[in-house]
């Protein structure tokens, strides 16, 4: 009787709609709707309401025999999405009505008991940072790929040279192997953070309800070490409106594929006619449609642009939290289609840039020619000459008169004779050619960071060591 009076008192057939008098609109019902996207949290979804459901049996809350009843049919539900037999209803809204509805369909009264001491407020926030979780383990399992690819890179290419740059203009030389790992460090920094913010990610919960908490006993930190979380967040009121984790995540997401565009316009560069730096493998480019000739670095570009919308999701999702009063506000629904998309966008770059490093080559000749002009050794003469006890600013200057000297008679410093050289400044000897050449400013950089091939070397070996790269 009471459920036949139930259906009766609510025309809105919702299963939050006892106090309404009409049916939802169809349009509002399509505005609302967010399981066209959710519904990739069934998973998340599931696990939470399973923990839940064994922890409302081990306090009392339903028995046990209605906890095995929800979990037998969560796990149906679970296979049935998987099996792509389960009808997504976009009338339902969400992910966890439809999982909801279905469960009670299936098992009947002891379904609607699931329910129990949780809102659909800190369900969602669950299964995000779920979610994110196993998102997080999975780039830092991808950014760590990324760098076996630039160690491998840089042992092969150990003792290549190449000009280092600044403002785009060649600078001084380093060994490929030296900017290779200049990479690594920046993807190693990319992990730290990573995991820096998955602390924040892995705090749990459920439990915080609509706003205020419960007043039925729950366990919450019995649910935490269930689905394997080391805390429990402190505030309801906090936790049903937080989405700082969320933003943190995107910024990170933002900084690894700006980073991807960085080394993205490098490749770009190197690969045209005018640098000849490298190599891209043909499986990796695309010709074009009307000229014949052309083999066009497309996947070094779309790494590059891809940075747009990404860094565009972390603004979505600020822009979304600012002004946003406590607690809960259904403007939060849109938090989860930046979220998806960052983790659509970064985890296939950081794998198609992997690939695109182990199908590439360094043309060596190339890049030892480059080093041979520009007076990229003009600091190496003004270090000298410090050691010679002449005054950096003084050194400076005297370098500078070299260089255009060289201009005017369009030579390398490392073309001068000594008398020539000696004409501006008497500090300079015989020994000044042993750091004119590239390969002895390269290996006079040893201090630690610097480029020269025993530091490099260690450098290397260091980062075999920590990516389980042993020789």
């Amino acid at each position: 009787m009471a459920s036949s009076d139930s259906k009766k008192q609510n025309p809105s057939a919702k299963l939050w709609g006892g106090r309404f008098s009409q049916k939802t609109a169809a349009s509002v019902e399509a505005f609302t709707a967010s399981i066209h996207y959710d519904a990739r949290l069934y998973r998340h979804d599931i696990a939470g309401s399973r923990a839940h459901a064994t922890m409302l049996a081990r306090q009392g809350l339903i028995t046990d025999e209605e906890r095995d009843l929800i979990i037998q049919g969560l796990s149906e539900i679970e296979q049935e999405i998987e099996d792509n037999r389960f009808l997504f209803k976009p009338e339902l809204e969400d992910i966890h009505m439809n999982i909801e509805k279905a469960l009670v369909d299936k098992i009947g009264d002891p379904g609607k008991k699931l329910h129990t001491a949780r809102s659909r407020n800190d369900q969602i926030s669950l299964d995000i940072r779920l979610y994110l979780r196993e998102e997080s383990e999975r780039i830092i399992g991808l950014l760590t790929g990324l760098q076996q690819a630039f160690v491998r890179l840089a042992r092969k290419y150990l003792s290549a040279v190449m000009p280092g740059y600044t403002h785009l203009q060649r600078a001084q030389p380093v060994l490929v192997s030296h900017h290779l790992l200049a990479y690594y460090e920046m993807f190693e920094r990319d992990k730290e953070r990573t995991r820096d913010c998955l602390k924040r990610i892995n705090v749990m919960p459920l439990g915080s309800a609509a706003l205020a908490g419960t007043g039925l006993p729950i366990d919450r930190e019995f649910v935490a070490k269930e689905l394997n979380f080391p805390a429990v967040t402190a505030n309801s009121m906090d936790t049903t409106g937080d989405r700082d984790f969320a933003v943190e995540f995107l910024s990170v997401c933002a900084l690894i594929q700006i980073h991807l565009s960085r080394l993205a316009e490098e490749l770009i560069l190197w690969s045209s006619s005018e640098f000849s730096f490298i190599t891209l493998a043909d499986s990796f480019c695309t010709g074009s449609s009307i000229m014949p000739q052309k083999k066009n670095p497309d996947i070094p570009e779309l790494l590059r642009g891809k940075s747009g919308r990404v860094i565009g999701n972390l603004m979505s999702l600020l822009t979304l939290l600012k002004g946003l009063p406590l607690t809960y506000n259904r403007d939060l629904q849109e938090d989860k289609e930046p979220i998806f998309d960052s983790v659509d966008t970064v985890v296939p770059s950081l794998a198609i840039a992997t690939e695109l490093f182990d199908n590439l080559s360094f043309n060596t000749d190339r890049l030892a020619d480059a080093t041979r002009s520009g007076y990229m050794t003009a600091t190496d003469l003004a270090d000298y000459l410090v050691l010679k006890k002449v005054a950096f600013r003084e050194a400076h200057s005297i370098v500078g008169q070299a260089v255009a000297f060289c201009i005017k008679e369009k030579k390398e410093l490392e073309d001068l004779s000594l008398k020539e050289l000696q004409r501006f400044s008497d500090a300079i000897d015989q020994d000044v050619f042993d750091v004119l050449s590239v390969k002895g400013s390269i290996n006079s950089r040893t201090s630690t960071g610097g480029t020269s091939l025993t530091t490099v070397t260690d450098a290397l070996c260091a980062a075999e060591k920590k990516l389980g790269m042993g020789k």
